[in-house]
């Protein structure tokens, strides 16, 4: 094409006039667009960085970054039969082998609330300086974060409803109570982010908040997870979290409870529109999702370059952020399926397609989802990516 541009003048009028006008029209042509064939290619991406003996997609990625990964593909399991055969031993294998893995990590919440995982034996690692904590006593999918237990919760609630086996159900059930323990000690009331009670932030609350929805949905007793996850959302509409602007900042100022003015990253606005949006279907309550669509609305509008969706963190990220933006594509999905929008549907399409497009080196998808590819992607950017093509695919 280049050269056919520099060499314009060799052409005939006629056909000059011809050439310019095909290349302005192939210049307004939408990026390709991304099919289930794209998605079963990324999903085998995917599993090339899984570590079948532990159950994890590690050392490409992290503990609670797994569980994101596991959630994807039960996600494209359910629109796909072809990944939903091949997956059934990855939800069984996980199951077994991940909750008998021995982590040591670290967490802490950097500059622009940016949170840091460090972990003592597997990327990112552990870096010089940093005491590494003792290893913790193997106890299934509970850690010191609350948030990390949310996202095995997640997890294994999505495996449930692509397997209908009970026993992930009764998994998520009994990560809820270990978090539902913790629930309102905090001086601002609602949920710590941690065991170690530093910091009362947006994605413990909305995770408690849409783990409990889920459950509502989906186990036998249903008023009590309901009244958890209207207590939750009752306290988290009032905490000053959701700030003006109808977005989300990262969390509280400990000594004032009030908001903190964090970074507005993508997954504080996604996780929000899950919970939401399973309390409407609960309740049969509209209201929900008024207020899922006033968050949805906002976040597209603040966090989009050319209607892709960015963090701020780019194109440096790290191993915690570089999930972020797949949450919110997931977590839009979910309201889509309950109340559709055209223009969530036309989001998620166009972000699926520039993935597919700009963001790809064969079947690996990084960071930054309007290109160019970063490398080296690994499990968590792939993971992450798959979410909004996913989520284009299932609306």
């Amino acid at each position: 094409m280049l050269y056919l541009l520099d060499n314009l003048e060799m052409l005939s009028f006629s056909r000059r006039s011809a050439l310019v006008a095909l290349l302005a029209f192939s210049s307004m042509l939408p990026a390709t667009a991304v099919t289930t064939s794209n998605a079963e290619d990324a999903y085998d991406a995917l599993q090339g960085w899984y570590n079948e003996s532990v159950g994890l997609w590690i050392p490409s990625t992290g503990w609670w970054n797994s569980a994101n990964c596991l959630t994807v593909i039960a996600d494209l399991a359910a629109i796909d039969d072809k990944v939903k055969a091949q997956s059934q031993s990855v939800y069984s294998n996980t199951w077994s082998r991940a909750q008998q893995y021995n982590l040591q990590m670290q967490k802490v919440v950097g500059a622009n609330s940016m949170p840091w995982t460090y972990y003592g034996h597997h990327w990112p690692f552990f870096p010089k300086g940093w005491p590494k904590p003792p290893p913790r006593v193997t106890n299934g999918f509970l850690n010191d974060y609350y948030d990390d237990e949310s996202w095995w919760a997640l997890a294994w609630v999505a495996v449930y409803d692509v397997t209908e086996n009970q026993q992930y159900l009764t998994t998520a059930e009994s990560i809820f109570e270990d978090m539902k323990a913790a629930y309102g000690t905090t001086p601002c009331g609602g949920m710590w982010w941690d065991k170690a009670n530093t910091y009362v932030n947006a994605i413990a609350n909305e995770l408690f908040l849409d783990v409990a929805a889920h459950l509502a949905n989906r186990a036998a007793n249903k008023s009590y997870y309901l009244e958890w996850a209207q207590t939750e959302w009752n306290w988290l509409k009032n905490s000053g979290m959701i700030n003006a602007q109808n977005t989300i900042n990262d969390g509280l100022d400990n000594a004032t409870c009030k908001n903190n003015g964090g970074t507005v990253w993508s997954y504080n606005q996604g996780v929000i529109l899950g919970g939401l949006t399973e309390l409407s279907r609960a309740t049969n309550d509209k209201s929900y999702i008024t207020t899922a669509k006033q968050i949805a609305d906002a976040a597209i509008s603040a966090l989009t370059i050319d209607g892709i969706l960015h963090d701020s963190c780019e194109p440096d990220c790290g191993g915690d952020g570089s999930q972020f933006k797949g949450v919110f594509a997931r977590n839009l999905q979910i309201l889509q399926q309950y109340s559709p929008e055209t223009r969530y549907a036309t989001f998620l399409e166009n972000n699926a397609n520039s993935i597919w497009s700009n963001d790809r080196q064969g079947s690996e998808l990084s960071l930054v989802w309007s290109g160019p590819f970063e490398a080296p992607a690994n499990a968590s950017t792939q993971s992450s990516a798959m979410d909004a093509i996913v989520g284009a695919l299932a609306t």
